[in-house]
C-alpha cells in the first residue's frame, strides 16, 4: 500500500500527519510520502522522522493582504498541477489530507484523479483546504462530532496522542497545587504579560502553589523581566522556562492548566485528564480555537476567558477559584477524559486501508 500524506505548516498539522504515517508504515507496511511547502514545519520534522518529502508551491488565503491572496490563486493551478505529477509518479493507493497549505492542491489533484482520499480534520470547524474539498473526499477523520456535516463518510476518531498521556493517573487530593501556564512551542504573549502582574498576588492567596510558566523563546527574556520587575525573580515557587522538553511529565504533575485551546493541546489535555483555564487564539483562521474551547466548556471540561475580556482581575479570580476548588478540579479533570479517544492513530489507520481497498 502505498499513501501521500499532504499538509502541514505548524505542529497541530504536522505532528498528528507523522503518527499516522508511523502507524501506516509499521502497522500496515504501508511505504508513505508527504507532500508539503518549504515554509511549514514538515521540512524538518517530516526528514527527521525518516519519510519523503516533496515540496509545492501554495500561499496563504486566509488572514492576509489581497496582494497575497491573489498570488495564492494565481499560483494555485501550478500547485495542482504539481499534485497532479506527483500522484501520477508515486500511484497513490489513498492520499490523506491533513490540513494546511499544501493539502488543497494534493487533496483536488487526487479527486480529479479518482484516488480515494481521506482528510484529517482536528479543529471543530473545518480549515479551508478542507472545507473545500469536503464533500468529495472518500472519507474523512475528524475530531468533534459536529465536524461530520462537513465530510463525506465522516467518523469521529479524535487526534494520535502519545500513549504517555493516556497512561496519566489522576493526582490523589492533596493540599499542594501545581498550574502549568503554556501557549504551545511559541508561547502565547498575552499569557506571558498577564502572568507577571498577577503571580504575586496568586501566591499569597494560595501558599501551596507552584506555578510552571512555558514562555516560549522569542518570549523568555521579555517575560522574565516583567517578573524581575514585579519581585517575582527569586520566588522558589515559580519556574519559568522557554521549552518545557517533557510535557507528559509536566502535564502529570499539574492540577490546572492555563493554555490556548488549538487542537493538538485539547487532544492531550483529553487524554491526560486535566482540568484547564483556555484563551483560545483570537487571529486562529475561522476562529477555531474558540469553537474548540466551546466544546469543552459545553461539557464542563474547562472554563474560558476570551482574550479581549483578559483583564487582571478577572484572570486571578479565574484561577484563584479553579485552585481553591480540588473536586471542581477533578470533575473537569474527569469530564475532560470523557473527551478522549485512545484509539485515534489506530481507528485512523483502518480507514486508510479500507478506502485503499
Amino acid at each position: 500500500m502505498r499513501v501521500l500524506i499532504a499538509g502541514g505548516g505548524t505542529g497541530g498539522h504536522v505532528i498528528p500527519a507523522l503518527a499516522i504515517a508511523r502507524e501506516l508504515r509499521d502497522a500496515h507496511g504501508a511505504e508513505v510520502r508527504f507532500v508539503g511547502t518549504a515554509r511549514g514545519l514538515e521540512t524538518r520534522l517530516v526528514p527527521e522522522a525518516g519519510f519523503l518529502l516533496e515540496l509545492i508551491r501554495v500561499g496563504q488565503l486566509k488572514n492576509v493582504s489581497v496582494v497575497t491572496k491573489l498570488r495564492t490563486v494565481a499560483d494555485l493551478p501550478l500547485g495542482v498541477m504539481r499534485c497532479v505529477e506527483l500522484v501520477r509518479s508515486f500511484r497513490p493507493h489513498v492520499v490523506v489530507g491533513v490540513g494546511g497549505y499544501a493539502s488543497g492542491p494534493a487533496m483536488m489533484a487526487a479527486i480529479l484523479l479518482r484516488v480515494p482520499t481521506l482528510a484529517f480534520e482536528p479543529n471543530a470547524v473545518p480549515g479551508l483546504a478542507n472545507r473545500l474539498v469536503g464533500k468529495w473526499v472518500t472519507a474523512a477523520a475528524v475530531n468533534f462530532d459536529g465536524t461530520r456535516s462537513f465530510f463525506r463518510g465522516a467518523k469521529v476518531t479524535g487526534i494520535p496522542v502519545r500513549r504517555e498521556f493516556f497512561e496519566i493517573v489522576p493526582k490523589s487530593a492533596e493540599k499542594e497545587r501545581r498550574l502549568l501556564v503554556f501557549g504551545g512551542s511559541q508561547g502565547a504573549r498575552v499569557l506571558n504579560e498577564a502572568m507577571p502582574k498577577i503571580v504575586g498576588r496568586l501566591l499569597e492567596a494560595i501558599p501551596e502553589l507552584e506555578i510552571v510558566h512555558q514562555t516560549g523563546g522569542r518570549h523568555e527574556a521579555s517575560t522574565r523581566e516583567l517578573y524581575e520587575r514585579a519581585g517575582l525573580a527569586a520566588e522558589a515557587r515559580l519556574r519559568v522556562q522557554p521549552y518545557l522538553n517533557e510535557m507528559v511529565g509536566e502535564f502529570a504533575q499539574a492540577d490546572l492548566m492555563l493554555c490556548r485551546s488549538g487542537a493538538s493541546t485539547m487532544a492531550e489535555l483529553a487524554a491526560a485528564g486535566k482540568a484547564s483555564l483556555l484563551v483560545p487564539f483570537p487571529q486562529a483562521a475561522d476562529d477555531h480555537q474558540r469553537k474548540n474551547a466551546d466544546v469543552f466548556v459545553a461539557a464542563e471540561a474547562a472554563e474560558l476567558i476570551v482574550e479581549s475580556e483578559l483583564t487582571e482581575d478577572r484572570l486571578l479570580s479565574a484561577l484563584r477559584g479553579m485552585l481553591l476548588d480540588g473536586d471542581w478540579l477533578a470533575t473537569m479533570g474527569e469530564r475532560a477524559r470523557g473527551l478522549a479517544h485512545p484509539n485515534a492513530v489506530e481507528e485512523i489507520g483502518e480507514m486508510v486501508v479500507r478506502i485503499s481497498r
